[in-house]
């Protein structure tokens, strides 16, 4: 008995998702399967499709390999377009030839929808869909300064910041009054909108390009509806997509009024031959635009040919949870309060920059959907209330405020049903989890593996995490401890790999020793440990994409879009010629001048741009950075001392500034807090820091651990009567074993707290030399010490690393023109908007 032919037309994440569903069926076995690819490439991930600028190359994000399909059985033809299909004869040709089909899916997907401007066809536009496109873009970019985004929505977001990765000056151009006005409301949006300005993309919000036309000081400029124009070297269309139908609308199957291939319930358009998933298939008059939707289709698919009766698509949840720029995005079902009778809570915290929005029943015991912006913490506990039907408390409002404003805890695996559904890509739920570990798996990898959770957008990783690591304590088995998904190591364990085999980049250390291409919990954390371990400008190329904003700049981001800076005053000791510089720098710059709780001067308001000249004034005048913005040293605080004090016993400012200097640009899992007490009154409150020095008649007590934030405690004594070079030693020692050993942002107050052993431990290792070690901790701390820069000298003095600081390409302004002041106490302050 010959076999039936499948067809598949597209090869893209949906196409390749159903064959890997459908081989795995008993109706594989009747079939023998074509695939046509459009593109020279197998399938790959569009997802992280922007993580090709910066090092990752198609084998990184291809979904599978030619080796699986050859094994699989299935003929696959890549870069062969399917032009023709005749329903009568069930024959699709190619410029290669004609093939016969008994059942046809088409994956075709979308396509970019380009407006109809005048100048669209400049060899310098693009689309954002393929990698031949973001190879196109890569070239344009190498000989300009700027580039445009058309389109402020998901995609149009990515490839700004790709655009910013290649090192040009990035615009969004967005025709709607918001960016992301599909998953966005007014507030969530302008938040957004401030978040992604103060990283030096410019956004254009309510513009209608007419026409493009040759610039005068790029290669284009863009002529808008009011007059207004932009010049730019290259332009991205990321308007919109529309549905790949063309195949279907030639042949005659019904398409919508709008585009789209009309499918039923089990994803079969009006020839019972023909199939289709994705973004080209319209069902209940929906187009679904994200992968997990196709992804679904696909499964139902699968299971119709295979003669599951039951098989049927029922819509899917558009929920989604992004890193747009660096900047949280969350946005759960009916985000914009279309139900009758909704409700809305908002918590709005404008320092902070969060915005929370809870669209709730009449009742208030459903939620509905929710908005975040500038913080996805609370999602996960959002989504599973919004997906499972779960009641509301009687406080609503307490699922998005902060703990210490009264909120609730997130919400524990325990309290979700096995019905819950955990990864909507693969339609994996909670009860689908315990299966799989019931069945054998005993890790995170191993529960992946099974249910391909967590293997499609990535969006759920966290909460599975939670999830797999509950219901495996719950039955008995040691928890993995690796950092994510991406390393199967704990960060001790990668610090050690670092440091040991000389690994200087993300990029070799995610090859040799990790998989995938790393993520928000991963990057920082090894851009922290390169840090510690080599000491490198926090701005050398292969680090740029691990840092957070503030690191990035060098500087600590403020609500208003400006920044803040806090040069270095060792000790808190400043000449009067220092101060005056500090005061002439404020006044030139207009900047809000305060003195903080650790004895340095901060100045706030500078932009962007301003802060490479800024930085030269202090440079010139004696100052290095204060490190303000990274997870490293702070301050050292100290009191006057015996050089004035008279209770004072030893020099305490000389030491204070003796140990700032020392440790000063130390990277470490998070910021570290220093204090020396000329005496016993503790004027320097010592022993609510990391590390605090008190001055005996016989030399130094050392404390460690202490952490005077949130969650004070009080710090250990450690060792007392120190002279000033054991108790350097010392510190040398315990800083270095705990930039070695702790967890990703652990304070030491942590870490002391979860140290096996704890401070006697600690004792063991450090006065003792237990473990052997003290001479490796002390040569790698001396080796910090020789290797010191300051980063702000090195970034102005670098032509490369300040045009990072460039706000505006084509006008000659520094100052945001919508950033409005007011005067207070007579210093300038943003206004605060109302609430």
């Amino acid at each position: 008995m010959s076999k039936k032919t499948l067809i598949v037309i597209g090869n893209g994440m949906v196409g390749h998702h159903f064959l890997e569903q459908f081989v795995a069926t008993d109706a594989r076995a009747e079939y023998q399967i074509l695939v046509f690819g459009e593109e020279k490439q197998l399938a790959y991930d569009r997802v992280h499709l922007s993580e090709y600028f910066t090092g990752s190359t198609h084998a990184d994000l291809a979904m599978g390999t030619a080796d699986w399909y050859t094994e699989q059985g299935i003929d696959l033809h890549l870069h062969e377009a399917v032009t023709g299909l005749d329903r009568d004869r069930r024959t699709v040709t190619t410029d290669k030839g004609e093939y016969g089909y008994d059942q046809l899916v088409l994956a075709t997907g979308s396509f970019p929808f380009v407006p109809p401007i005048e100048g669209r066809e400049h060899p310098h536009c693009f689309v954002y869909r393929t990698l031949d496109d973001l190879d196109a873009i890569r070239a344009s970019a190498q000989g300009g300064k700027s580039g445009v985004v058309v389109g402020g929505g998901l995609l149009g977001l990515e490839a700004a910041n790709a655009l910013k990765n290649l090192g040009l000056q990035a615009h969004v151009v967005e025709f709607a009054p918001r960016l992301m006005p599909v998953q966005l409301d007014s507030d969530g949006g302008a938040l957004l909108r401030h978040k992604i300005e103060e990283l030096g993309v410019q956004v254009h919000t309510e513009k209608a390009t007419t026409a493009i036309v040759a610039g005068e000081d790029a290669r284009l400029r863009m002529n808008f509806s009011d007059d207004s124009h932009l010049e730019t070297d290259l332009i991205v269309f990321s308007a919109g997509i529309r549905p790949q139908d063309a195949l279907a609308r030639s042949s005659g199957l019904e398409v919508g009024e709008r585009g789209g291939i009309v499918v039923n319930d089990q994803c079969t358009t009006s020839d019972p031959h023909i199939h289709a998933i994705g973004e080209c298939a319209l069902w209940d008059q929906r187009i679904f635009g994200l992968v997990a939707p196709g992804y679904t289709m696909a499964r139902t698919l699968a299971g119709v040919l295979n003669g599951d009766q039951d098989a049927a698509f029922a819509g899917a949840d558009m929920s989604t949870k992004l890193k747009l720029l660096g900047v949280d995005v969350g946005s759960i079902g009916d985000a914009h309060g279309q139900t009758p009778g909704a409700r809305n809570i908002r918590f709005n915290d404008e320092q902070a920059g969060h915005y929370r929005r809870m669209v709730v029943s009449e009742d208030g015991k459903t939620l509905l959907g929710a908005i975040l912006v500038g913080d996805n913490s609370h999602y996960d506990t959002l989504l599973q209330y919004a997906l499972n039907g779960i009641t509301l408390p009687d406080n609503p409002e307490t699922l998005i405020l902060p703990e210490s404003q009264g909120g609730a805890p997130a919400l524990g695996p325990d309290a979700l049903p096995e019905t819950a559904s955990i990864c909507s890509c693969h339609n994996v739920t909670k009860g689908d989890i315990c299966g799989a570990i019931d069945a054998g798996c005993s890790d995170l990898g191993s529960v992946k593996a099974e249910t391909k959770a967590s293997t499609g957008c990535g969006g759920c990783t966290a909460l599975l995490k939670t999830v797999v690591d509950n219901e495996l304590e719950k039955r008995g088995v040691e928890v993995s401890k690796d950092l994510c998904e991406h390393f199967p190591y704990s960060r001790q364990e990668l610090f050690h790999l670092v440091k040991v085999n000389g690994i200087r980049t993300f990029a070799t250390l995610i090859k040799q020793h990790g998989k995938g291409h790393g993520c928000d919990i991963c990057k920082p954390a090894v851009g922290s440990i390169l840090a510690s371990c080599w000491n490198e400008h926090i701005l050398a190329t292969d680090h740029v994409p691990l840092q957070d904003t503030n690191d990035t700049f060098m500087a600590n981001m403020q609500k208003n879009g400006t920044y803040s800076i806090v040069p270095r005053i060792p000790g808190g000791e400043i000449t009067p010629d220092k101060l005056i510089v500090l005061g002439e720098v404020a006044k030139q710059y207009d900047l809000y001048t305060k003195i903080t709780g650790g004895q340095r001067v901060d100045l706030f308001g500078a932009t962007l741009s301003e802060l490479p000249e800024i930085w030269e004034k202090l440079i010139a005048a004696g100052f290095e950075t204060g490190h303000a913005y990274g997870k490293s040293l702070r301050t050292v605080k100290s009191c006057v001392g015996s050089t004035w004090c008279r209770y004072g016993v030893q020099d305490s400012v000389g030491m204070a500034i003796l140990l700032e200097n020392r440790y000063k640009g130390l990277r470490a899992p998070h910021k570290v807090k220093m204090a020396v007490s000329g005496c016993t009154r503790e004027c320097a409150e010592a022993q609510s820091k990391d590390f605090g020095v008190i001055a005996t008649e016989n030399g130094w007590n050392l404390y460690v651990c202490g952490n005077g934030g949130m969650r004070p405690r009080h710090a250990d004594l450690f060792a007392t009567d120190l002279s000033d070079e054991e108790l350097i030693r010392t510190i040398d020692r315990v800083i270095m074993l705990y930039v070695r050993t702790a967890d990703r942002l652990q304070r030491t107050s942590v870490w002391m707290e979860n140290l096996e052993g704890g401070l006697d431990y600690l004792k063991q290792v450090v006065l003792e030399d237990s473990l052997g070690i003290c001479a490796e901790l002390e040569e790698h701390m001396a080796g910090i010490v020789d290797t010191y820069q300051c980063e702000w000298k090195t970034a102005v003095e670098d032509p490369d690393k300040r045009k990072r600081f460039r706000e505006f390409v084509n006008a000659p302004e520094k100052k945001d023109p919508v950033q409005e002041w007011t005067t207070e106490r007579d210093q300038r302050r943003p206004v605060l908007e109302s609430a």
